[in-house]
């Protein structure tokens, strides 16, 4: 579940408590947590609701000025199931402060070696980190489409890899595309990925 900037900050704030969703099935549970723009977000509960129960009073709850623009918004099949989800502030994304360490002792350099191995030996497609962080490297900026391109891949498993690699720091999203974090450039500049 991608939240908008504005709805991630009232979540921060504690004026947006709940997001309601359009879906075939839930795709967030209980427990879960979303990194979003402000912070990472935790899912108190899911709930199926009927589209015309929604009041002026839970939409304002979600950010919205009331229901009629919460049903406008949203996607997905119009026989899907509508589901409340209610959201906490959980706390600051822990990943902006990793990517910003960039004074890397050897054990933090060989403990990224070792999370980069055991990536590439999960993924299907055969090492991939190497590449995907060479071409960041060198194309900071660009759009996602354009990278997953360079590297003769599709951009949503590209996006994906991506993402792995900004949960170890590494990167970080722009308006458009990404770019190394100062612990990925550091991490380039010490060592070769495997």
């Amino acid at each position: 579940m991608i939240l908008s900037d504005r709805i991630a900050r009232g979540v921060a704030a504690g004026d947006v408590v709940q997001v309601f969703r359009r879906w075939s099935e839930p795709r967030v549970r209980v427990g879960g947590r979303l990194h979003s723009s402000a912070g990472v977000i935790e899912i108190v509960s899911v709930d199926s609701i009927a589209p015309q129960d929604i009041s002026d009073q839970e939409a304002r709850r979600a950010g919205e000025p009331n229901a009629a623009a919460v049903r406008k918004a949203f996607r997905g099949a119009a026989d899907d199931p509508v589901y409340r989800i209610t959201v906490r502030f959980a706390g600051p994304d822990e990943r902006v402060q990793l990517r910003a360490r960039a004074d890397l002792t050897r054990d933090d350099v060989a403990e990224i070696d070792a999370a980069l191995v055991r990536l590439d030996r999960a993924s299907r497609r055969g090492p991939w980190t190497a590449a995907v962080l060479d071409v960041v490297a060198e194309h900071p900026g660009r759009r996602a489409g354009d990278l997953a391109e360079l590297l003769g891949r599709d951009k949503d498993s590209f996006k994906l890899d991506v993402r792995k690699l900004k949960n170890l720091g590494l990167t970080h999203s722009l308006d458009v595309g990404y770019e190394l974090s100062p612990r990925g450039a550091q991490y380039l500049s010490r060592t070769d990925a495997p």
